[in-house]
């Protein structure tokens, strides 16, 4: 199988470093994957491509990097999955963090935001005999959470990141799950309310990507929903976060319609006004789109609405 790799190239040593793409035809097995593919680049074309690999079974998480736009593992991603018919695969370093050299970031960033949710357990009262055990059971959903290798891959591709390097980010609000929901962990509350604040757990826009990107299926999108779910449940402070989805669900249960406007100013409230006026711009703009019912807040309820009511009894009595 014939194939092309372009790679995006970028040496701080040289007088201008700046970002470059560099093509490097090669033939593969259909079978060999990314990785096999640039490893072979370094060994019999080009020595100087810097790239970082370990394991090559998707278990040390070093190889990650973006293939056709998206983040992966190169060991994970076979050649046929991406260039079926022997197209061009294209190649760069992660996002959301400094480049070294070539393929290769800087992951300093990453390991602060993990090390910023303090992640390890905080038993209470004396230490046991032995060790600190949980019933099989209670650990049982933690098994996905716990499957991480901390290849960053998540967080080369959060959305939220790009915008606002404050945000901790996908893989830290996973790993600060881990121990929100273990049961011999007694800093549950002080963990929520410290992913409370900005750059917490409610700035996550929901898009999904860590979902898609994830290598091992730990879901960190799900898991950020999880600890805003416990941190409504345990009271901790409202938020604007707490606020919206609080206001969403209530509004959807009397109307049986998003009532946008006044989401708007139920979320932000008196003590948010300010907020509220920096909006009117982009209500205008989505008016235009027709993204804004001219109703505004005369939404009335659906005729049917008592259909959604009872979805929520019927959920209300399951939780």
């Amino acid at each position: 199988m014939q194939t092309t790799l372009r790679v995006r190239r970028f040496n701080p040593e040289h007088d201008q470093p700046s970002s470059y793409f560099q093509d490097y035809d090669l033939e593969v097995n259909p079978a060999d994957s990314v990785l096999d593919g640039l490893i072979k680049v370094r060994e019999t074309i080009d020595d100087s491509l810097a790239l970082r690999c370990s394991c090559r079974g998707a278990i040390c998480g070093s190889c990650g990097m973006r293939i056709n736009g998206h983040a992966a593992l190169a060991c994970k991603t076979k050649m046929i999955s991406v260039a079926s018919e022997g197209e061009t695969i294209q190649i760069e370093p992660m996002k959301n963090m400094p480049v070294i050299k070539d393929l290769i970031t800087d992951m300093a960033s990453f390991w602060s935001k993990i090390r910023q949710i303090q992640p390890w357990l905080q038993p209470q009262g004396p230490p046991p005999t032995t060790e600190y055990t949980a019933p099989p059971q209670a650990m049982q959903h933690l098994n996905r959470v716990m499957s991480c290798i901390m290849c960053g891959v998540c967080v080369s591709d959060c959305t939220v990141l790009e915008v606002d390097s404050q945000f901790i980010g996908p893989a830290a609000l996973a790993k600060a799950y881990r121990f929100v929901a273990d049961p011999r962990d007694a800093a549950t509350r002080q963990r929520l309310e410290n992913l409370n604040t900005p750059g917490g757990m409610w700035d996550c826009t929901r898009c999904m990507e860590c979902i898609q990107a994830c290598p091992k299926g730990v879901g960190p999108m799900d898991r950020i929903m999880s600890l805003r779910t416990k941190g409504m449940a345990a009271k901790i402070p409202a938020t604007c976060g707490s606020r919206h989805a609080e206001v969403f669900t209530d509004i959807i249960k009397h109307k049986g319609i998003l009532d946008e406007p006044m989401l708007a100013v139920r979320t932000f409230g008196l003590k948010h006004v300010g907020r509220l006026f920096e909006m009117i711009p982009m209500v205008f703009q989505s008016i235009l789109k027709g993204k804004v019912p001219l109703s505004g807040p005369l939404h009335k309820p659906l005729t049917s609405i008592r259909h959604i009511q009872r979805l929520f009894k019927r959920a209300r009595k399951k939780s």
